[in-house]
């Protein structure tokens, strides 16, 4: 089991944005990895300031659920991720860290090839809410 923690953030025209890390090919939420004694809220802000360079207050971030999805990048591992939304003003992402690339993605059409834990747990729960 792979835990992470990661921020789903929408722009106005309710697209998600995701990221591509380098040597990967599948996007996924900006987030990763907790360090040691590091709470998931905790991981969410400082791996958003590291992949994307965007500074976070604990305050514009909801938690929405904890998945379990297949591993995008590590073969016969389970990823567990806490996913939190942003409630804040307009974000402009810098790719930064391991990102090598950005898409603002429709979450019922996405035109990118997405992480298990997006295309199968993640957008269709976000779908339903808005829906």
């Amino acid at each position: 089991m792979i835990h992470v923690s990661a921020v789903v953030f929408r722009d106005v025209n309710d697209k998600v944005l995701t990221v591509r890390k380098r040597g990967t090919e599948k996007f996924m939420f900006p987030g990763g990895k907790p360090e040691l004694g590091e709470s998931a809220l905790d991981t969410a802000i400082r791996e958003v300031k590291e992949e994307i360079g965007i500074g976070l207050e604990a305050k514009q971030l909801t938690q929405i659920g904890v998945y379990e999805a297949p591993a995008a990048n590590e073969a016969k591992h389970t990823v567990v991720a806490t996913v939190f939304t942003y409630d804040g003003d307009t974000i402009e992402p810098q790719m930064a860290a391991e990102i090598a690339e950005l898409s603002w993605v429709s979450p019922d059409q996405p035109d990118v090839v997405l992480a298990p834990l997006l295309a199968d747990f993640v957008f269709p729960a976000i779908n339903s809410k808005v829906s």
